[in-house]
């Protein structure tokens, strides 16, 4: 015999919220599995299978998240970028202890001590898939797109406070902010290919130079 127990809305409300952490929790077990996997082999070499069974979740719950492997790809990009800009954000909060010069500085520095510890996997991201799926996916290019113009929109308030300061010297704070992002992932890809540091540790040379000094960078 089933004996109903009469639920208050406080239950109702207890018992949604505890569905909807799992949920979210299944979400987010998935997406940073297939990140893991993009990351390391890019997009068109994972298969479904190999994100179920690494995920070790059915079919059924994958497209209950994500309708196809490119909303699934899409929904990877924008969270890697939500938590990335969160980073962001606190890397370049203001420190009376530092320059905007110096803070921007650390961030690079970090960027190739990362990749000099094997490729920093974030990063690893957005170069891997940044030309893979440009013309395979609308809905990726433009997660990319978007996220990369919101990193170098901090890059680029970093260096209005570093202008501000006195820190860094005067100049178009956009076109610099553009300027250091393009340099970066260049460089970025440039070393995947040569699995060689040298040009990193060249770019963050030419960053210091352009960022302090009026020289005009000659190629």
């Amino acid at each position: 015999m089933l004996i109903k127990i009469p639920l208050d809305d406080w239950s109702i409300s207890l018992y949604c919220m505890l569905m909807k952490t799992e949920q979210n929790s299944t979400r987010q077990h998935i997406i940073s599995t297939g990140y893991q996997l993009f990351s390391a082999q890019g997009f068109t070499r994972v298969g479904l299978a190999e994100i179920l069974k690494t995920a070790d979740v059915p079919k059924g719950s994958f497209y209950h998240y994500f309708k196809s492997k490119e909303l699934f790809g899409e929904a990877i990009i924008e969270d890697y970028f939500d938590s990335y800009l969160k980073r962001l954000a606190t890397l370049f909060a203001f420190d009376p202890t530092q320059t905007a010069l110096e803070q921007l500085m650390s961030y690079w520095q970090l960027w190739l001590s990362d990749t000099n510890n094997g490729c920093d996997q974030n990063r690893c991201l957005v170069v891997k898939l940044s030309a893979e799926v440009a013309d395979l996916s609308d809905a990726m290019r433009l997660a990319l797109r978007n996220g990369s113009e919101q990193v170098i929109k901090h890059i680029e308030a970093c260096i209005k406070a570093g202008i501000k300061d006195n820190s860094i010297y005067q100049q178009n704070p956009t076109e610099t902010a553009n300027t250091l992002y393009s340099m970066w992932l260049g460089a970025s890809l440039l070393s995947k290919l040569h699995r060689d540091q040298t040009i990193l540790q060249q770019t963050l040379i030419q960053t210091r130079r352009l960022l302090s000094t009026a020289t005009i960078i000659e190629h």
